[in-house]
């Protein structure tokens, strides 16, 4: 018989190579190489070895691959997104610095429309590590839902803000407590400006910064697989005359509702600045954290948005 046929009759069956290799006392591979010539290992022929090393190597894959499906599979079970019919208090979530004065004219709007609104001081004066800015997002929500008594929140997250908001819902229970997540303006696939700073003036380039750069290892994960995870409704907002999220379209996010405001006006100068200013953005924002379900608008909207 060939090399195969010899290889398929020194090898126990499949429903008895565990306890096979149990008998062979092979349960340390990092020795294998280190024992003598009494080590029962050492005894087998090389095909025989090859054979007994794939077959460990394929059996530690599947149950890694297994933990991973079962380990995903339970988390998404547990996820019960809130009730979308009953809106609970806003949280404005700042962007790259942490300046919180330009979203002022959108909280005030909120709270003119009845909300419950807090604008959240960025940890770090909003250029350190967004992961941690996330965790800080997720102690406010908690003071925020015990204060109220409320079950869940609407997060709106200007620029990297909104970066924030999506680590806070896949990392520190956003799932759980996110009825509508808005994105305006966010770098959600990164920009070109941080890579620039990078390569020019490193030293004044903090973390978020760096995190902001495309591909780097946090965006990457954060756009690994579902982009808008199973809970909250996520709608992005942005513009085409964006200069500082570049280009513009990084601020589209698959699964959501994408709102280009040239879509709805097309004449539309809207910069990144003014984003979470303009009122036809603020307009747009208020319905999308409303009561009902976030819904495109049309065009013939515009004038209306806009007053």
């Amino acid at each position: 018989m060939g090399r195969c046929g010899n290889l398929v009759s020194e090898s126990p069956s499949g429903e008895h190579w565990l306890s096979w290799l149990r008998a062979t006392s092979l349960r340390d591979p990092l020795t294998w190489s280190t024992k003598q010539d009494g080590n029962v290992f050492a005894a087998l022929s090389p095909a025989r070895r090859r054979f007994v090393l794939l077959l460990i190597g394929l059996t530690a894959g599947f149950a890694l691959l297994m933990t991973v499906l079962v380990v995903r599979a339970t988390r998404s079970g547990d996820v019960q997104p809130v009730a979308q019919d009953t809106p609970g208090p806003v949280l404005l979530v700042p962007g790259y610095g942490g300046s919180t004065a330009s979203l002022e004219a959108l909280a005030m709007a909120l709270r003119a429309d009845g909300r419950d609104v807090t604008v959240v001081s960025a940890r770090g004066n909003g250029t350190g590590d967004l992961d941690e800015q996330a965790e800080g997002l997720g102690r406010a929500v908690d003071a925020i839902l015990e204060r109220t008594g409320d079950e869940s929140v609407d997060v709106v997250g200007y620029s990297a803000g909104g970066m924030v908001a999506r680590l806070w819902v896949r990392d520190f229970g956003g799932s759980d407590q996110a009825r509508r997540v808005v994105t305006l303006g966010s770098p959600h696939h990164g920009t070109s400006v941080a890579g620039l700073a990078v390569d020019i003036a490193p030293s004044q380039c903090p973390k978020a910064c760096r995190q902001l750069v495309p591909q780097s290892d946090l965006v990457r994960a954060l756009n690994a697989g579902d982009e808008t995870p199973a809970g909250p409704e996520f709608v992005s907002i942005w513009t085409t005359t964006d200069r500082t999220v570049t280009p513009p379209d990084s601020a589209a996010l698959d699964g959501a509702l994408n709102i280009n405001v040239q879509d709805l006006c097309p004449d539309a100068e809207v910069s990144h600045g003014e984003l979470p200013r303009a009122p036809a953005v603020i307009a747009l924002v208020m319905r999308q954290v409303g009561v009902a379900a976030p819904m495109a608008p049309s065009d013939t909207d515009c004038e209306s948005l806009s007053s």
